[in-house]
């Protein structure tokens, strides 16, 4: 099945995925599936036609992974396609794991292997990116902050955000074990008098009243407290309508715990 989109002048044949399902990522592959027939699906890093075969850099959020077309394993259809191949498609390829015929790349975890592919689908096609997918861009900060859906696919970057997440199930996990419960407390409540300005939210229920962001759930803490919640965590949104510092922005995340019955 084959779906053409029109936009902006730029007529593209999206293939459907319909039937194929993703059996790896792309760094999960290593010497040991050698011989295995895998489904990997990604971005296209890199494409290099050596004329007769194709390299194809495939990546995904795990990393990247190389994939050989050649005419007499993939068909003449497939390959034809593998011809088409550009910076940031997104690609489906069905192939077996195979030893790397070339020099290992030990800057890679799949350095050793490759997959010599015997199906291609396009899933969608690119125009030329604005500034290239990689580590370490020395693009201007406000190209990449326009099109940040394109910046936040550089490897990273991910690895940042992908490394907060680690952080968050590690932190959990240790305090699960402590005993602690977490809550999630409200976003919109009264305001407090504390020290640090909020931002308010107008209501449109209740015209001329407003919410306030919470610069820091306290008040919420002391009613779990009184309500026999003996230890609680949370990892929470603060926001604070004041000037930047250098360990402060107007929002931000804290790990947010309460005790009673303590020694």
């Amino acid at each position: 099945m084959k779906i053409e989109i029109k936009s902006g002048g730029y007529d593209s044949m999206a293939e459907s995925m319909k039937g194929l399902k993703r059996t790896h990522r792309c760094t999960e592959l290593s010497a040991e599936n050698i011989g295995e027939t895998v489904t990997v699906m990604g971005w296209v890093q890199k494409s290099r036609n050596k004329g007769g075969i194709i390299f194809v850099d495939l990546r995904d959020r795990s990393g990247l992974l190389q994939i050989i077309f050649e005419e007499q394993d993939a068909g003449t259809e497939n390959f034809e396609k593998a011809e088409k191949l550009r910076s940031e498609f997104v690609i489906a390829v069905v192939g077996k794991v195979e030893k790397r015929s070339g020099a290992e790349n030990e800057a890679l975890l799949t350095g050793g292997i490759e997959i010599r592919a015997e199906q291609l689908r396009i899933l969608s096609e690119s125009e030329t990116p604005p500034f290239p997918i990689e580590a370490n861009s020395k693009t201007k900060e406000e190209m990449r902050l326009k099109y940040r859906y394109l910046d936040l696919r550089r490897p990273d970057l991910q690895r940042n955000i992908m490394l907060r997440s680690r952080i968050a199930a590690t932190m959990r996990n240790y305090f699960m074990e402590e005993g602690f419960i977490e809550i999630e407390t409200p976003m919109l409540a009264k305001s407090t008098p504390e020290g640090a300005r909020e931002y308010l939210v107008p209501s449109r229920i209740h015209p001329g009243n407003f919410y306030a962001l919470p610069q820091s759930p306290q008040l919420f803490k002391q009613l779990l407290m009184c309500s026999g919640y003996d230890r609680y965590v949370q990892i929470v949104k603060c926001f604070r309508d004041e000037d930047l510092r250098a360990d402060r922005q107007p929002e931000f995340t804290q790990v947010d715990l309460e005790m009673s019955f303590v020694d």
